[in-house]
C-alpha cells in the first residue's frame, strides 16, 4: 500500500481540498467544471500577436517511436492526430526533434534535417486537417516545433547506452550516469556548429509550416546543462552572459533566417539528484527517493529564472512553457506520480506537494514577468480535479495557459470533453508512469494501462515481464 492515498479515492471536491489542508498545501479548486463559454480555460488569449482559441496546451510528447531515420512513424502520427484532435489551441512542440542526429535522446527520435524535411511538412499537414475536421478551422490554433540537442542524455544509437555530450563536468550526474573525469567537453567550435544547426531547423520549421520553434532550455538537456556552467572556461561558460550566448546567437540566427516566433521551454528551478533510499529497498521494491548529495539543492531557487526571464524578455521573446527539474535524475519534482519509473523511486513526498510546488513557482514568475505569455505544467496528477483546478488557476492570473502531457497519452480529449463540462473518468492517468517505464527499458512510449491499442503492440508483454521484475 502506498503512505498517499490516490487521487481516485477522494470522491468528491471537497475530499480533495481536506487532502489539500491536511498538507498544508494553498490551491484553488473550484466546485464543478465550467463548460464553455463561460469557462476561463474557454477564454481566447493572444501570443505573440497570434490570436490563440483556448487556454489549454498539449506539452511535447515523445514516444521513442520514430523510424531510425529521423522521420515521423505511423506510431507518431497517430499521436499527433490525438493532439490535433484534443481540442487545445496550442501544441507546444509536438514532441521534441533533435537538431543533428547525435544529440538523440534515443535512436527513434525524431530528427529535423533535410532528409526528414518532406516527412514533417506531411506530418503538420495531417495534424492541421484532422484539427481543422474535428473544429471547422485552424485559424485560432498555434503550433511550434520543439528543437532540441541532448547533451549529456543522449543516447543516439543504443537505447541503454549513454553517449553523453556534457557542457562541463558535474560531480553527482557525472557520477551518476557514468561519466569519466577525463571525458571532454563540448568544445566552443563545436557549440558554435550546434547554434547553426538550430538555424537550420529553423528554417526547415518554417517550411513544413510551425508558426514557432522551442529552443528548449529544460530538464537536464544541452541548452538547460549550459545556463549552470559557472564554471566551464570560454565564452559560453562563467558569468550569465556567457551561460545565454548560445541562445542569444541561435534567437539572432533565427530571426535573421526566418519569421517564425519563438518560444523557450525552461526548467524554472531544480533540485539535486535523487536515488531510491538503500536502507528501504528490496529486489522487488524500491525505497522512497532521498538526494544523492545530502548537501544538494532541495528547496526552491528562483534567482537562475529570473535573470533568465529577464533575458527573454530583452530578446522580445514573448512565450514561455514553464516546468521544473528532469526526468532523469529527479522525477517527482518534475513529474510527480504515485507510482515511480522502473528506474526510479518511490515518492519521498504525497505528489501533490510535487504539483503545487511547481504551480507556485510558475505563479511567482508569471507575476514577476507579466508581460511573457506563460504554459503552467504539474496538472495531470489532480486527474478528476484537473479542470477544476487549472480553471481557477487561470482566473486568478497564476498563470496563463495550462499545458497537460502524459494525460494526453490517455485521455487525449480531456481539453474537449472539460469545455462541455463533461469527464470520462475511465481514460483518466492515473500515473501509473508506464509511459516512462517503456522508454527506460528501450520500448516505445505510451499509455498502456488506458489505451487499448497500446494492448495490441508487442511491447505491451515485455513491459509487464518488467514490472514483475520490480513492485512500483
Amino acid at each position: 500500500m502506498s503512505a498517499y492515498p490516490r487521487v481516485a479515492s477522494l470522491k468528491t471536491v471537497e475530499a480533495f481540498r481536506a487532502r489539500l489542508r491536511e498538507l498544508n498545501l494553498e490551491l484553488p479548486c473550484d466546485d464543478a467544471i465550467i463548460p464553455a463559454p463561460d469557462s476561463p480555460m474557454a477564454q481566447p488569449i493572444e501570443v505573440d500577436g497570434f490570436p490563440v482559441g483556448n487556454r489549454w496546451v498539449i506539452h511535447p510528447m515523445e514516444g521513442w517511436d520514430a523510424e531510425t531515420d529521423g522521420r515521423p512513424s505511423d506510431l507518431v502520427r497517430r499521436r499527433w492526430n490525438h493532439f490535433a484532435i484534443s481540442g487545445a489551441k496550442w501544441i507546444w512542440g509536438g514532441e521534441a526533434m533533435a537538431v543533428i542526429p547525435e544529440a538523440r535522446a534515443n535512436p527513434n527520435q525524431l530528427v529535423i534535417n533535410e532528409s526528414t524535411r518532406d516527412s514533417l511538412a506531411r506530418l503538420m499537414e495531417e495534424t492541421l486537417t484532422a484539427h481543422r475536421y474535428a473544429f471547422g478551422s485552424t485559424d485560432d490554433l498555434l503550433i511550434g516545433f520543439q528543437l532540441t540537442h541532448s547533451g549529456r542524455f543522449s543516447k543516439p544509437v543504443d537505447k541503454k547506452r549513454l553517449e553523453p555530450r556534457i557542457a562541463y563536468h558535474h560531480p553527482v550526474l557525472d557520477r551518476r550516469f557514468g561519466v569519466s573525469p577525463d571525458r571532454p567537453i563540448v568544445t566552443d567550435e563545436e557549440i558554435d556548429r550546434i547554434i547553426e544547426h538550430f538555424i537550420a531547423a529553423a528554417r526547415i520549421a518554417e517550411f513544413c509550416g510551425a508558426q514557432f520553434v522551442d529552443v528548449k532550455h529544460c530538464h537536464g538537456y544541452f541548452g538547460h546543462e549550459l545556463l549552470t556552467a559557472f564554471t566551464r572556461p570560454g565564452k559560453y561558460g562563467g558569468p550569465l552572459e556567457n551561460r545565454t550566448r548560445y541562445l542569444r546567437h541561435i534567437v539572432a540566427g533565427i530571426r535573421a533566417a526566418t519569421k517564425l516566433k519563438i518560444g523557450v521551454r525552461f526548467s524554472a528551478f531544480d533540485f539535486v539528484a535523487y536515488k531510491p533510499d538503500p536502507a528501504l529497498s528490496t529486489p522487488r521494491k524500491l525505497g522512497p527517493g532521498i538526494p544523492e548529495d545530502p548537501a544538494g539543492v532541495t528547496a526552491v531557487d528562483l534567482s537562475l529564472a529570473m535573470e533568465f526571464l529577464q533575458v527573454l524578455t530583452d530578446l522580445g521573446i514573448k512565450m514561455v512553457n514553464l516546468t521544473a527539474g528532469s526526468p532523469y535524475y529527479n522525477p517527482h519534482i518534475q513529474r510527480p506520480a504515485l507510482f515511480p519509473p522502473s528506474d526510479g523511486y518511490q515518492p519521498p513526498e504525497d505528489p501533490l506537494v510535487g504539483c503545487v510546488r511547481q504551480i507556485q513557482a510558475h505563479a511567482d514568475l508569471k507575476h514577476r514577468f507579466p508581460n511573457l505569455v506563460t504554459v503552467g505544467t504539474a496538472y495531470t496528477y489532480f486527474q478528476d480535479y484537473l479542470p477544476h483546478v487549472a480553471q481557477a488557476i487561470i482566473r486568478r492570473g497564476d498563470i496563463d495557459t495550462v499545458g497537460i502531457g502524459r494525460m494526453v497519452l490517455s485521455y487525449p480529449t480531456l481539453p474537449a470533453d472539460s469545455l462541455k463540462g463533461i469527464l470520462n473518468k475511465k481514460l483518466i492517468c492515473r500515473t501509473f508512469s508506464d509511459c516512462t517505464t517503456g522508454p527506460r527499458n528501450g520500448l516505445v512510449s505510451g499509455c498502456y494501462p488506458l489505451d487499448p491499442f497500446y494492448r495490441t503492440v508487442p511491447d505491451y508483454r515485455t513491459l509487464a515481464g518488467i514490472k514483475q521484475g520490480t513492485t512500483l
